[in-house]
């Protein structure tokens, strides 16, 4: 549908390097969708699978984990072309498929990224069509095009139906051009003096990459602080931010929303020669991946993170993890120095790893202020510390070590989780009447886990009545999920050997991990009053009778 495929089919690779399958037990956990494979994974650590998710489809690239256990993965329609999707899914932890919204045709198509908003909607990267002889009119050079230009837009999305839509705002690349080549052709000007633009004759990319490809755009992320939208373009080794406040005639145009600007950047970092600013030594990025803006209260907030991939870099091909600080103001406007290109002149901060992942990859700052890397063409999840030491690796298996590419990694900390305050919860009393002494009774009480989604609860009895012989089966329980539902707790009690008795008392289960998260189930039980025999009864209803015959004969003599 959209050309060749971009992904190399002669990538090195390295089977389990070091392979640190460090056995750290805590609650961290990495979700991913290998490139190659229908499934989606949460694995912990130590490498334990968790979960995992099925599909039809390869993803197309990315997914995303919801509040509720669900996961938000773009699929793949067709193998052709590199980063082409072709749709969204949600789907949840029990694996029902909850939307399945395809999002192509013979013009457009969704690509590499998508964007869950706090909203509900999803944001959606894209690529539409555009004919030769559109890209002519628009300005392009003639000398640099063989057929049909692949333009990027985004859609917003607003779920409607199991597998409907209704698209509630979208920008696209082809209403911010500007071109110095033909001033007979639209969006004529001076590149340079237009930084807020996009020149259609920059961004061819590296030999041997489709020249119809002429962006590839290759991520999205969203700022709800400021409502605006990250972009990366891998082709013109920049990335972009945009204006979501607008509405979509002015994002079309370029005035309306909180900056002024309509739809045109209003920040661009990574190459200023894409907009005749700067030399070839200003160049930072070089076909970068997964440009994030690192979360509020996390080091670094406000940052942006960017897996630079460093194709075609100066010095040699080397993957680095650069943070920059973008030269915002609190209400999030940008500066711009006359004459002169978007700050920062350097990065922030660099972590120059020692692979070089030509195509693919991420990293995300954790709350702790490591920062977790993906090494995408080789399927290796890193973490480094603030000294930059990598403690911890884990290579991925899935579907197979030789084909284990992954696009991004989604890193879960356990600290960024919103737990409840506790996760045991049991329901059910034990009550008996009349139990016989001596014998047996049965009973029943239910363990849940009431804790979120990627909770695991391990859970005992800790103490019971002392009267009584009682028995528990299960007596404990362990990695106990909220979507397991309830484990059923079966009683057995020995009734104590004592009639007509009140027996109370409590059972106390414990979690594991948390020895304050407890619940108490009451009991109660009662033996039965002292009861007569069959002979007995007759004995005392034949004593009865003649008592009462003594009785009457009495009362007639003596009246």
């Amino acid at each position: 549908m959209f050309g060749t495929c971009f992904i190399p089919i002669t990538t090195t690779k390295k089977i389990n390097p070091i392979n640190k399958h460090l056995r750290i037990f805590n609650d961290d956990k990495i979700l991913f969708a290998p490139m190659f494979s229908t499934k989606t994974y949460l694995i912990d650590k130590n490498g334990s699978l968790i979960h995992s998710w099925s599909s039809n489809y390869f993803p197309g690239e990315s997914v995303y984990m919801l509040d509720n256990g669900t996961i938000l993965r773009s699929i793949k329609i067709s193998l052709t072309g590199g980063g082409q999707g072709g749709g969204v899914q949600k789907i949840t932890w029990n694996n029902d498929l909850l939307w399945d919204f395809k999002f192509y045709s013979d013009t457009y198509v969704s690509t590499h990224d998508i964007e869950p908003l706090p909203n509900g909607n999803v944001l959606i990267l894209a690529w539409e069509l555009k004919t030769y002889s559109e890209a002519i009119a628009s300005g392009r050079n003639p000398n640099t095009i063989l057929n049909d230009l692949k333009a990027n837009f985004i859609v917003e999305v607003k779920p409607t139906g199991p597998t409907s839509g209704e698209i509630v705002w979208e920008w696209h690349v082809w209403d911010h051009l500007i071109q110095d080549y033909d001033p007979s052709k639209a969006n004529y000007g001076v590149v340079r003096n237009h930084p807020e633009l996009i020149d259609i004759n920059f961004g061819i990319g590296s030999t041997g990459i489709d020249p119809s490809d002429w962006l590839h755009c290759n991520s999205i992320d969203y700022n709800p602080e400021f409502d605006q939208i990250l972009i990366s373009s891998r082709h013109f080794n920049e990335i972009w931010v945009i204006d979501h406040s607008t509405t979509t005639a002015e994002a079309a145009s370029h005035s309306g929303g909180n900056n002024g600007k309509g739809g045109d950047i209003l920040y661009r970092w990574g190459n200023p020669r894409s907009y005749h600013a700067g030399t070839q030594s200003d160049q930072k990025f070089f076909e970068q991946h997964d440009a994030t803006w690192i979360k509020p209260g996390y080091p670094g907030e406000g940052d942006i993170l960017v897996f630079n991939n460093g194709n075609n870099r100066p010095g040699g091909d080397l993957t680095s993890i650069d943070e920059i600080t973008p030269p915002v103001d609190n209400a999030g406007y940008y500066y711009l120095e006359n004459e002169s290109y978007y700050g920062p002149d350097q990065q922030t901060w660099i972590y120059e790893t020692d692979f070089f992942a030509n195509y693919i990859g991420g990293a995300q700052r954790l709350l702790n202020g490591n920062t977790v890397i993906c090494n995408g063409p080789q399927g290796i999840f890193l973490e480094i510390n603030q000294d930059k030491q990598i403690i911890w690796e884990y290579t991925n298996p899935y579907p197979i070590p030789l084909i284990n590419d992954v696009f991004k990694i989604n890193y879960i900390s356990a600290d960024s989780q919103s737990p409840e305050s506790s996760d045991l919860d049991c329901e059910g009393r034990l009550n008996w009447i009349n139990a016989p002494c001596g014998g047996i009774v049965n009973g029943s009480f239910f363990v849940k886990n009431v804790g979120d989604v990627y909770s695991f609860l391990d859970w005992n009895i800790v103490s019971f009545p002392s009267w009584g012989s009682w028995s528990f089966d299960p007596e404990f329980g362990e990695n106990l999920n909220p979507n397991d539902g309830k484990t059923t707790v079966n009683v057995s009690v020995i009734v104590p050997n004592v009639k007509n008795r009140k027996f109370e008392g409590t059972i106390v289960v414990v979690n594991q991990e948390d020895s304050n998260d407890f619940e108490i189930v009451s009991i109660s039980l009662k033996t039965p009053k002292n009861s007569l025999s069959k002979l007995q009864i007759i004995t005392l209803l034949r004593n009865q009778i003649n008592f009462l015959s003594i009785f009457k004969l009495f009362y007639k003599i003596l009246h």
